[in-house]
């Protein structure tokens, strides 16, 4: 974590070309804001966010093009799973601002949008099949709904439908379709629209406070 804040935008400006580097001393603040809060030894949501923005802000100033996406949802933002996993683990993280186990995840929220939009029209694997020990110990690697089920697994004991009673009402939804749509309006309740959250959040010239015209 401390490598991050003392050499994050050195380490950035090596990985972007020079075209890019005007942009470092903005969107550094979300890389540094997306693995954590090293004062208060936590992570949440908020910080998740910070990282989720980070990644947009490549998009906005052309780092990354529209056909980046996929490999950014799927490759990307898997490998900061395993990296802030590790870090949860390693240094105990506190869940920040955490609903306990009427949360979908004591961390992490896009993880479970994502994965879901991947599992959209899956002829086999269900909604309901999620919940299965056999689905998620063997598809953990391919589908990234399913590897945060197992992640939870691990960490967690007793009965799912009581440490992830959230999850657990989720798995009775019929179609992915209706599970994705109903997990991007939490998401926008839950996290977007709570001040707790956006209170940290960084606006700047990349991701300003000016609302958007939406048609």
């Amino acid at each position: 974590m401390n490598i991050c804040c003392q050499k994050g935008e050195e380490l950035l400006k090596d990985v972007l070309d020079k075209k890019f580097q005007a942009a470092v001393p903005e969107i550094i603040v979300y890389l540094q804001e997306g693995i954590g809060n090293n004062t208060r030894i936590d992570y949440g949501t908020g910080h998740e966010l910070s990282f989720v923005a980070f990644l947009c802000c490549l998009f906005k100033i052309g780092a990354l093009q529209e056909a980046d996406a996929v490999a950014v949802a799927l490759q990307v933002f898997q490998r900061y799973l395993l990296l802030v996993r590790k870090l949860q683990q390693t240094y105990r993280m506190e869940p920040a601002g955490s609903q306990g186990v009427w949360s979908l995840d004591d961390h992490q929220f896009v993880p479970f949008i994502w994965g879901s939009s991947q599992l959209l029209d899956h002829k086999r694997i269900l909604p309901k099949s999620f919940v299965n020990p056999d689905i998620f110990q063997n598809f953990d690697k391919d589908y990234m709904f399913l590897g945060c089920i197992k992640y939870i697994d691990s960490v967690k004991t007793g009965p799912f439908a009581e440490h992830s009673n959230q999850l657990w009402n989720i798995s009775g939804v019929k179609a992915w379709q209706k599970v994705n749509s109903g997990l991007i309006k939490m998401y926008k309740a839950e996290v977007l629209a709570k001040f707790p959250v956006i209170q940290h959040f960084l606006f700047g010239s990349l991701l300003s406070y000016t609302p958007a015209n939406v048609t």
